[in-house]
């Protein structure tokens, strides 16, 4: 059997309903539902474009860092590194580890010189641990040179285009670690390199200052003998990599290794996109306040223009929270209403930008051509909870004083 409908809810959608007598009060409740709309619609859009690019980011550092990466305390090299990363690939979690070294040093192209990062590593072992083959053009097997040919780098585009670097060029690096006797004094040792190929990212940070060369090299290069600097792993879930990194380094005995993980080496830039995303979804629940007004505004010359009803409905016995009811229900409905509107297009128009992507952005600014998006059910819920909290904040006050008329008051005014 189906529920009636209670005495406030017929009312505040009959009132809803009803033919004004002033069209003004017609036109401000269809403005108001469109406020409503369009500040859940852009709130929506905004919360999913910025999810897109937080995604975005998360891959692509994902693809360039390790998920875990073990090291030593006081960054002292590790010995036995072959025994290590077993132990390592024994953990349940970990799909796949390979060694690799990191160190800074100086790169002197065509152009001049500028601080690089080296990192050295084993091509065919880290592409099982990062997306390495997928950010190199052209695509190399590996950085293993020729007896007696000049060693192999891969040079990041940013880099290479600051210092005019060229495919076949020669670049030398002067490592810290090594000097030569010369009539000036000791001065750092210089290794010379043939560009392979380049690195592109999309990580501005990464793609202006990171080189590859092999792993044995690296190791004679900055006299690391047979030790490395990390042992990085792939995991099969990101995420949780601070969890796995501890059973990592329990696999491996304990002290003195240590893990590190993409989260915490990235710390600082996750937490500003979140304060970022939290600052954007207040300072667009404005456009919902500013339709909030309009609710206030339509409720009062509602109640301005039934007076005499609520008189009549007082004097036959209506209490004052039913009349405030009445009032209350009436913006709630103005803003689900304008909630419903604007989540669906919203989630149209959200839609659209992902499959057509008509929305271009400069490739030398931003890592994507494209604006990325990804809708979030949570996110759909947080924005009409707003909408409707905001709604029902804005239609309180009215109702509280049509609640406040008396009934001889109000009939006498007519």
């Amino acid at each position: 059997m189906k529920r009636p409908l209670s005495f406030e809810w017929f009312v505040a959608w009959r009132y809803l309903r009803a033919k004004r007598k002033t069209r003004f009060i017609s036109i401000i409740t269809f403005i108001s539902i469109a406020g409503v709309a369009v500040g859940v619609m852009a709130l929506v859009v905004v919360l999913g474009v910025m999810n897109g690019f937080e995604n975005e980011i998360h891959r692509r550092i994902i693809g360039i860092n390790a998920h875990v990466i073990l090291l030593r305390y006081g960054n002292q090299p590790i010995e036995g590194h072959e025994a290590l990363t077993a132990a390592v690939e024994e953990v349940p979690e970990v799909v796949a580890a390979a060694p690799f070294t990191y160190t800074k040093a100086v790169l002197k192209g065509p152009a001049g010189s500028d601080g690089i990062v080296v990192r050295g590593i084993d091509i065919a072992k880290e592409s099982s641990v990062t997306d390495i083959l997928g950010n190199i053009d052209p695509e190399i097997p590996t950085l293993e040179a020729p007896p007696h040919a000049t060693p192999y780098i891969i040079v990041g585009d940013e880099l290479a285009k600051r210092l005019r670097i060229s495919r076949g060029d020669t670049v030398a690096i002067s490592s810290p670690f090594d000097y030569v006797l010369t009539p000036m004094g000791l001065l750092p040792a210089v290794s010379r390199f043939e560009v392979v190929s380049f690195f592109s990212s999309g990580m501005f940070e990464y793609d202006q200052s990171l080189v590859y060369i092999d792993l044995p090299r690296a190791q004679s290069l900055f006299k690391l003998g047979d030790g490395v600097v990390g042992i990085a792993a792939k995991i099969s879930d990101p995420y949780d990599a601070p969890a796995v990194g501890e059973k990592v380094v329990e696999s491996v005995g304990g002290f003195p290794y240590r893990a590190n993980n993409w989260i915490e080496l990235n710390r600082n830039l996750f937490t500003w996109m979140k304060t970022e995303k939290k600052v954007m979804f207040w300072i667009l629940s404005l456009i919902i306040m500013v339709a909030a007004f309009n609710i206030a505004s339509t409720l009062i010359m509602v109640v301005m223009e039934k007076t005499r009803d609520i008189g009549i409905m007082k004097s036959m016995g209506a209490r004052a929270q039913s009349i405030m009811r009445i009032f209350v229900f009436e913006g709630l409905v103005i803003g689900v209403i304008g909630t419903i509107v604007g989540s669906v297009g919203g989630y149209v128009l959200a839609s659209l930008l992902d499959r057509y992507q008509f929305v271009s952005l400069p490739g030398d600014v931003y890592p994507i051509e494209t604006l990325p998006v990804d809708m979030h059910a949570l996110d759909f819920v947080l924005v009409a909870a707003a909408a409707i909290l905001i709604s029902f904040v804005a239609a309180f006050y009215p109702a509280w004083k049509a609640s406040r008329l008396t009934p001889v008051e109000a009939i006498r005014r007519e």
